[in-house]
């Protein structure tokens, strides 16, 4: 088969890939929960490159190489172990693989276990499905058990993966969002159902937001910056409720926030790094919603198979507006194969 390896990550991930067409095929022989899926596209995130480079040699003691990366999938189930029984053989399906692993979704087929696979809603888009895996799971896990309807939410750096879906599940759940982005971001994040648009580059989004007084039931900070704002959150979060982080690169000034003394000048509010889990429950929510047109992922941009390593220099570029996607199987090798017909790619059983 044809996939995307690596064997090292020096120097980057993506400058150590390369395509193979005699790429070993996993799924010779499936666990009783365990699907075989012939790719359809994959979505990128941070974490397909961060975790093998940050763990090196550790991650290699535990995954044999070459391994192919990718985690976010579209794609058909072509076989079944015996005892799936939430999908069948020949639907279209999405999902997340788990870290770390050897084979990935940058390939023509990958493994996935069948009871974390969800069936794309007809009408969806199979390259919208790819993109829910890790930013969509993300961001309904930290926002769905905190809020309610008629709830304010902070969400700093609205216009990545995960905020452009928390800005919408916050939507969907009847909540108020006020969201940061950049100047050029602004009409994105309204047209996705922000309330209120911070263009951090011309407001000081601290000092707002403590003129605004503890108005929100919840904040996600994405991007880590300004560095004092998870310190003044007692000026605008609600006694007790939590700001949460996620993908902040800046490790040791992460660890300091959450370790300082209040009367050292740390935060006054629950501070709680987010990590995901792989749930088919929320999976399966946000499927309702793309089918329900209340939740549509943003794509940056969708690259062809041969060009991945663009697709990553992309992602790491952190310039995208939504996901980048990798579009691992073309229209015409689908007719082909008999897997979905061109005319179906927009709209489809």
């Amino acid at each position: 088969m044809s996939a995307w390896l690596w064997t090292s990550t020096t120097g980057g991930l993506e400058k150590n890939l390369s395509k193979s067409d005699t790429a070993y095929r996993p799924g010779q022989s499936l666990r009783p929960h365990e699907v075989l899926i012939r790719v359809f596209a994959t979505s990128l995130n941070p974490a397909d490159y961060k975790v093998p480079e940050g763990l090196g040699l550790l991650y290699k003691c535990v995954v044999s190489t070459p391994a192919s990366p990718g985690m976010d999938f579209s794609g058909r189930v072509i076989a079944t172990g015996s005892k799936v029984t939430n999908v069948k053989l020949g639907q279209v399906v999405f999902g997340c693989l788990p870290l770390p692993r050897q084979h990935g979704a940058l390939a023509e087929y990958t493994v996935a276990d069948g009871r974390l696979v969800v069936p794309v809603p007809e009408g969806v888009d199979v390259i919208d499905a790819a993109t829910v895996g890790i930013a969509g799971q993300t961001a309904i896990q930290v926002i769905k058990d905190r809020v309610q309807a008629g709830d304010h939410v902070f969400i700093n750096g609205g216009s990545g993966g995960v905020g452009t879906y928390a800005i919408q599940i916050a939507k969907a759940l009847g909540c108020h969002v006020t969201a940061t982005c950049s100047t050029r971001n602004a009409s994105l994040l309204k047209d996705i159902g922000a309330d209120e648009v911070l263009d951090y580059t011309s407001v000081d989004v601290v000092d707002y937001l403590r003129k605004r007084g503890p108005l929100f039931s919840l904040a996600l900070d994405m991007i880590g910056k300004p560095d004092n704002l998870y310190r003044e959150s007692h000026n605008f979060l609600l006694p007790g409720k939590i700001f949460a982080q996620v993908g902040n690169e800046s490790h040791f000034s992460t660890v300091g926030r959450f370790v300082t003394p209040r009367v050292l000048g740390g935060g006054q509010r629950p501070y709680q790094l987010v990590f995901f889990k792989n749930r088919f429950e929320d999976l399966k929510q946000i499927a309702d919603w793309m089918r329900e047109g209340r939740v549509k992922p943003v794509i940056d941009s969708v690259f062809e198979f041969d060009d991945a390593v663009k697709a990553f220099e992309k992602l790491r570029s952190n310039r995208a507006r939504g996901k980048v996607v990798v579009r691992v199987a073309s229209d015409e090798s689908l007719e082909v194969h008999g897997y979905i017909p061109d005319s179906l790619w927009h709209s489809h059983e």
